[in-house]
């Protein structure tokens, strides 16, 4: 089991974010920590914060993590497939992949978030056709990590020439996840190289959603065995476990049940803005789960 980070809040005073990242990435680092990961939306959303704080562009604010850091795998948590255009976000990856020597995922997801389209002018239809664009942006992902250069026509994006030229070592992991998760898991079976679960402290849910890819990995003839399972949720964790907080070792009760279930990456959201004393009590955790 390895833990990853999760950062939602970037509400530093003015002129301070970059020192403020680059120190989140170097602590993140040597407390062991697996990952760092970014919610790529364009604002705030509302279960964490209010739209007018400030947030950051989640593939600059990965950039400036690769060059703050050497080692620590960096990811979205997830790009939902209309914010960029297949071509511009895979462009991005592979060159941010190419730049960070190979420390990159790619979180892809539906769209769901309806105000925050409305806001900035983004297209956003019904959501079959939600998942039609996200299929397809899997398929052209599928192609284009393969180094393959052919024609790619999908229901809603035509390249004729996806020429991207990437120049990783190994293929960025491609983790798909977000709401409807019974056709997220059936896109997961088909192009995933790992699931992005959701879990609320409830570990029976979990078991029931990795059963439900069993099954559809079954049912594609491909083994599940293939796939990174992954879950990101939050951890309030204190030292001494104070009202609202969980002590490490309360923690790691915790995270050592999704571990028995199969969870290989457990993606952990503070729950406050971070600071030097939750990411080194995130490292403890992960300390203590190393060996499960």
């Amino acid at each position: 089991m390895r833990i990853g980070l999760l950062l939602q809040r970037f509400g530093w005073p003015p002129g301070a974010a970059g020192p403020a990242l680059a120190r989140i990435g170097r602590d993140a680092e040597r407390a062991g920590l697996s990952s760092i990961w970014v919610n790529d939306h364009f604002r705030q959303i509302p279960m964490f914060g209010d739209p007018g704080e400030p947030f950051l562009e989640a593939y600059t604010a990965l950039s400036f993590l690769a060059a703050a850091t050497e080692r620590i795998g960096l990811g979205t948590m997830t790009t939902a497939v209309t914010h960029r255009h297949p071509a511009l976000l895979l462009k991005t990856l592979t060159s941010l992949d190419a730049l960070s020597g190979g420390r990159v995922w790619l979180g892809l997801g539906p769209p769901w978030h309806e105000e925050e389209h409305r806001a900035f002018g983004l297209p956003l239809g019904p959501w079959s056709e939600r998942f039609e664009r996200l299929e397809d942006t899997l398929a052209l992902t599928r192609q284009v990590l393969s180094g393959s250069t052919e024609p790619f026509e999908g229901k809603h994006y035509r390249l004729p020439e996806p020429w991207f030229a990437p120049s990783f070592t190994r293929p960025p992991p491609v983790l798909v996840g977000g709401a409807h998760e019974r056709r997220v898991l059936r896109l997961v079976a088909r192009y995933g190289d790992a699931c992005g679960l959701h879990e609320d402290g409830n570990p029976a849910v979990v078991g029931l959603k990795l059963r439900m890819l069993r099954d559809y990995c079954a049912e594609l003839g491909r083994p599940f065995e293939e796939i990174t399972v992954t879950t990101y949720g939050t951890a309030r964790l204190s030292a001494t476990g104070e009202p609202g907080t969980v002590t490490v070792a309360e923690a790691a009760r915790r995270y050592g049940e999704l571990a028995a279930l199969g969870v290989h990456l457990s993606i952990v959201d503070p729950g406050v803005a971070v600071g030097p004393e939750n990411v080194e009590l995130l490292g403890e955790l992960a300390a203590a789960l190393a060996p499960t």
